[in-house]
């Protein structure tokens, strides 16, 4: 009798971190303004994920991965620990999104958020295979680390406070 196959484990990626594995994970993440960039290397079937909040680490404090320039290096470095190429790996860029609305010719956080992962990949040389970023609506994506597929989920907007009020 053929047994069935394994469950592919799934992950939860907060913000601020970094997820990379050798085996297949579903990967799950909750996007506003923050950006997630995903990368895999096709040739060994490896993928990983990060989740930052803004886009530049000024130097003071830690280097975590929070910030843009600090989680796409972690993710690059995470890929090339597990055996990938740094030649054969592919992105995709999700998130960005203006969930909070600005004034006419203001610059949002996810706006910046999405021209660094841009930037430091054209950097890097690695190409953007497919991406959904900016908007007004946030988004919550299922990252599927041996394939590279992502589903992506558009969440609705509200202008309604928890308690029913308008804001």
């Amino acid at each position: 009798m053929a047994q069935a196959p394994a469950a592919v484990p799934s992950h939860y990626l907060y913000p601020c971190m970094v997820f990379a594995h050798r085996q297949e994970h579903q990967v799950a993440t909750v996007l506003g303004s923050c950006v997630a960039v995903c990368l895999r290397d096709p040739a060994v079937e490896v993928g990983g994920i990060n989740h930052y909040m803004l886009p530049l680490w000024n130097g003071d404090g830690l280097a975590t991965p929070k910030y843009g320039n600090i989680a796409v290096e972690k993710l690059i470095q995470a890929m090339l620990d597990r055996g990938c190429a740094h030649a054969r790996l592919v992105a995709k860029i999700f998130g960005g999104a203006n969930v909070i609305g600005h004034g006419p010719g203001a610059f949002s956080v996810g706006e910046r958020n999405i021209a660094l992962a841009e930037d430091l990949l054209a950097q890097e040389h690695i190409p953007i295979a497919a991406a959904d970023v900016g908007g007004n609506f946030g988004r919550k994506i299922l990252y599927n680390t041996r394939t590279g597929s992502v589903l992506v989920s558009r969440l609705q907007r509200t202008d309604a406070l928890p308690d029913g009020r308008p804001r």
